[in-house]
């Protein structure tokens, strides 16, 4: 079981875990007992059920120690399906979690919903400004996991935390796709699932990039361009994808844009290949720009950023409009920064009502 701390009051209890630096930076909700056994009362799980563990620093997940992370960034108990198979993502050795967690780079798990968890687990936004604020069940789920990885993974900056700079979606990166704007299957449909079922994919992921794409009304020709436009925003020679040849990304097409494609006749396989065919450098400018990452003298031509199509994550969320996003990543790691896709188990959960309601 996890060590119960005591304070005088709630603002002192807060003031506490700033100084033990259990805190993001930002106020947290104090996880007194009451509250975090609400949150495993609504798992389904005994609390110390183990989950696995999470590096650098090994610590071991409970469903205890995940609800008392759930408490603090504000999760309600509809929230906790998501947070533990986010959980359980994380700490699938695929995910790399301990060397994402201590390198320079400024990666943070993105996670998607997928499936009907979307509105049964507390109304997961996919639209307008789904990575922004505003949206209580995005912000919070993903904050749950960064308090996870610095209270059980021991990730702290300039310690074991070692990004240089880091980025805003280190404090919650979250969203669901939105399934019935998509001209594609859903995600988690292409990656082996039921629609009917429910998934949290997980990917270490650079901050968004934006990509400003205007159509013209002609089919063939909009949809190469877009392709090419996502292209550059991946892996234009400044990204570790381009310098290292390597890992997984994710393109994010808001609803316009995800017409385009269907409006080529492209399903989400197409799209994919027609990306990754231009996510391509030449081997001399690799050389003259990439130092130490760049391809042998006997490399020469186009190289590509990507190994397979495939690696190459594509939904649909955000508002309709001008702007889609792009996410680069890390690249490294001994599985070179996979996602990781888990079924949420939305049946097991217990449904808790709140006072008052």
């Amino acid at each position: 079981m996890s060590e119960l701390l005591s304070a005088a009051d709630e603002a002192d209890a807060l003031e506490r875990l700033h100084a033990l630096e259990c805190t993001d930076g930002l106020p947290v909700v104090i996880p007194t007992p009451e509250r975090v056994a609400r949150l495993v009362l609504a798992s389904g799980q005994d609390g110390d059920m183990v989950l696995g563990t999470m590096g650098p620093a090994g610590g071991v997940a409970t469903v205890e120690k995940v609800a008392t992370a759930a408490v603090m960034a504000g999760c309600l108990p509809d929230h906790m399906p998501v947070v533990i198979a986010a959980i359980q993502a994380l700490i699938d050795p695929a995910f790399d979690l301990t060397e994402m967690q201590s390198t320079t780079h400024c990666t943070a798990p993105l996670v998607i919903v997928n499936g009907p968890a979307r509105e049964a687990c507390g109304g997961i936004a996919s639209g307008f400004g789904a990575l922004g604020p505003g949206h209580r069940a995005n912000a919070s789920i993903g904050r749950a996991l960064r308090l996870a990885m610095i209270n059980i993974g021991g990730a702290r900056p300039g310690a074991s935390d070692m990004a240089l700079l880091g980025h805003p979606g280190k404090f919650s990166s979250c969203l669901a796709e939105d399934e019935e704007s998509s001209p594609f299957a859903p995600l988690h449909s292409a990656l082996g699932f039921a629609p009917e079922q429910s998934t949290v994919t997980v990917i270490g992921t650079e901050a968004p990039h934006s990509v400003l794409f205007s159509p013209t009304g002609d089919a063939p020709t909009d949809a190469e361009r877009l392709a090419e436009l996502l292209a550059i925003g991946l892996a234009n020679l400044a990204t570790n994808n381009a310098q290292l040849r390597n890992g997984q990304a994710v393109v994010i097409l808001n609803p316009e844009h995800a017409a385009v494609f269907g409006k080529a006749a492209m399903d989400r396989d197409a799209v994919q290949r027609a990306i990754h065919a231009h996510c391509r450098n030449s081997a001399d400018d690799l050389r003259r720009l990439a130092g130490g990452f760049a391809p042998p003298a006997s490399v020469t031509g186009q190289v590509a950023a990507f190994r397979a199509h495939t690696d190459i994550l594509l939904l649909v969320a955000g508002g309709t409009g001008l702007y889609s996003m792009v996410f680069p990543t890390w690249c490294a790691g001994p599985h070179v920064n996979r996602y990781v896709t888990k079924e949420i188990m939305i049946d097991v959960f217990c449904e808790i009502t709140l006072p008052g309601a």
